[in-house]
């Protein structure tokens, strides 16, 4: 095991079967980090049977898991997993969890309301710790955690700040997501905006892109690292029952316009905040989000442009491999490109 000021540490990666291809490309990116396995068995119920081998030979080792919450009903058996691996004596454990799912849509306006996001937080933060002292969480732009003042297992003030809809604002709060998470767990708050700045510079039109974000909530999360494009940020105004996007500021003509996001559902939002876009007179049309998850196949409603103008199809859909069963379903079709975060994890495993 590396040793001194400035090492580079000796980890074992464990990983889910959903996060197999990109655990072996974070392996590929540095030597000093190890790929092992997990057997991801079942009895006959149908309740994991799980075995780690090898077990004993992991004692005073660095030691990181690569989880994907894809569905509740594979949640279980990784959270069996998660708790398991601290108690081997290792030196310390990292916890990678690039998409937290839950965290999507947890506006809690009636009495009864259920904050899911709030169980799974309370879940990971009572992780045991290691040797080496708490859990470090590494999450990629999580989404709709900013409840304003909530400070771990205080359940009286969450739900009194969620009926009221409290929501920080971004640009004077930073990290407000960490008070979510209990002290026996260490956040670490990490982007796929780089990924998108480096791919944009490799376009011909780099010099002509403009970033558009599809509501205030958007450009809040990513005005700052964005900051040096020129940017359009859209809102969404009611008109009797439809809910219609609009230029609320910003200038789209002429350019390759990128409308940027953390996570995509249904698309319905991006492809109305596209047809806006056009209709101001963008030359071209693309988007990125960190984290594509499409239920029900939605990614099928975006189109490669072949001619056919931006009001039609996006020139590109760039998305990371955060949702692996997403980049399994669109990796070889346009105009979706993948932005692996392996290089991002194997930096943040260093930390």
């Amino acid at each position: 095991m590396a040793g001194g000021a400035g090492a580079q540490k000796s980890i074992l990666l464990y990983h889910c079967e959903e996060m197999r291809d990109l655990a072996q490309q974070v392996a590929a990116r540095n030597d000093d980090i190890e790929l092992c396995t997990i057997s991801w068995r079942k009895f006959p119920d149908g309740f994991p049977d799980l075995f780690i081998p090898n077990a004993q030979n992991i004692r005073g080792r660095h030691v990181a898991f690569l989880a994907s919450f894809s569905s509740p009903g594979v949640i279980f058996e990784q959270i069996s997993i998660i708790y398991n691996l601290p108690k081997l004596f290792i030196a310390s454990f990292t916890l990678i969890l690039p998409f937290f799912p839950t965290g999507t849509s947890e506006r809690m306006e009636d009495e009864g309301d259920v904050a899911t996001a709030f169980t799974l937080a309370r879940s990971l933060s009572h992780i045991p710790i290691s040797r080496g002292g708490p859990t470090s969480l590494v999450i990629f732009d999580i989404h709709a955690l900013q409840v304003s003042e909530i400070r771990p297992y205080h359940p009286v003030e969450f739900f009194t700040c969620s009926f009221k809809k409290i929501r920080v604002n971004l640009c004077s709060t930073i990290h407000q997501e960490r008070f979510y998470f209990g002290d026996a767990i260490l956040p670490c708050f990490e982007s796929g905006i780089p990924l998108l700045k480096s791919r944009l510079q490799e376009l011909p039109d780099s010099d002509n892109i403009a970033i558009a974000f599809p509501d205030d909530g958007a450009w809040k999360r990513f005005y700052k690292q964005l900051q040096h494009f020129p940017m359009i940020i859209c809102n969404k105004v009611r008109e009797g029952d439809q809910r219609i996007v609009r230029i609320k500021e910003g200038d789209a003509r002429g350019r390759h316009v990128v409308i940027v996001d953390d996570l995509v559902q249904s698309g319905g939002t991006l492809i109305e905040c596209q047809k806006v876009l056009a209709a101001h007179g963008a030359a071209k049309v693309s988007a990125y989000v960190t984290h594509g998850i499409f239920p029900n196949k939605s990614w099928e409603k975006f189109k490669p442009d072949n001619g056919e103008g931006p009001e039609h199809a996006l020139s590109h859909f760039w998305i990371t491999d955060s949702c692996p069963l997403t980049v399994e379903a669109v990796k070889d079709r346009r105009p979706f490109e993948i932005l692996s975060l392996a290089d991002s994890i194997a930096s943040a495993l260093q930390i």
